[in-house]
């Protein structure tokens, strides 16, 4: 019997628990700063994907079982900086209820005078009050808050552990990328959101379909209005649900991935180009 609720969850697991592994071997092993800073640059796009599928796990969780899920958190913080129950609060409980009220929203694109913010002050902005937000919607649900402030505990003692025992290596290999990548979280719910002034669902979020890579390393991240109409259906199940929705989904609301995807969907393309063509028998 699977320990997965869902079987699509398998490989992106499997991978993500590979490369946290590699990343502790790095750690143990590698006392070069100058590796060490080319590590952390090579791991910041990774570790930005990874983000969407702790907020994934966050919103439907991946295993069957409580003691895995909370290992798997444990993980997700100390790639992500986002702790287990993080998103639960701020993001499910807030963001996703919130949304189309910018008064309330905990993720807000609009400041107190009613003005869109910029991209770096709502990034900031938001990466810096996410955990206080976390917390503040935890009052309203002091169980999941009890929850909360365990797995930041927890989290924080590893991450304490592990600057106990080679104080400069956990900077460059855990306290900056947790940052970084909790900030890239933060950007990419402004691009997901910001200037979509509306009380509508379906015109309140961007959505980027069109990327096969994009969609693939982000678990669909792509099908973000049919995520925000039911944010506790599993990530597979989404560009299915787009399809009964698509037709109310205005131009406006598509956009464009970022450059690194665009570069793999057209290789991509060029291979299965050169899969079609025809071969010449010598």
């Amino acid at each position: 019997m699977s320990v997965f609720k869902y079987k699509e969850d398998r490989l992106p697991i499997i991978i993500f628990f590979g490369y946290f592994v590699l990343d502790l071997v790095v750690f143990v092993k590698v006392d070069s700063i100058p590796f060490l800073i080319l590590w952390f640059f090579l791991g910041i796009w990774p570790k930005g994907n990874i983000c969407a599928w702790n907020h994934h796990h966050q919103h439907c969780f991946t295993f069957k079982s409580t003691i895995l899920n909370r290992l798997l958190e444990v993980m997700y913080g100390l790639q992500t900086g986002i702790a287990g129950f993080t998103w639960v609060l701020h993001h499910n409980l807030g963001h996703h209820l919130n949304y189309l009220d910018q008064k309330k929203d905990e993720s807000r694109w609009m400041d107190k005078n009613n003005k869109k913010m910029s991209r770096l002050r709502y990034s900031l902005e938001v990466t810096a009050t996410s955990y206080y937000r976390a917390f503040k919607v935890g009052k309203k649900h002091p169980k999941v808050q009890k929850q909360f402030i365990m797995m930041v505990t927890l989290t924080g003692l590893v991450l304490i552990g592990l600057t106990v025992l080679k104080p400069v290596n956990a900077l460059i290999m855990f306290w900056a990328p947790m940052l970084l990548s909790l900030t890239l979280t933060a950007d990419a719910t402004y691009a997901h959101h910001s200037g979509l002034d509306t009380d509508e669902p379906t015109k309140a979020s961007r959505n980027i379909i069109q990327s096969e890579w994009y969609n693939r390393l982000t678990g669909n991240l792509g099908y973000h209005t049919a995520h925000h109409i039911k944010f506790g259906l599993h990530w597979s199940r989404l560009p299915k649900l787009h399809e009964k929705y698509k037709a109310d989904i205005p131009a406006e609301c598509y956009g464009e991935p970022f450059l690194l995807f665009k570069m793999l969907d057209n290789l991509s393309d060029l291979a299965r180009r050169i899969r079609r063509r025809p071969q010449v028998s010598s």
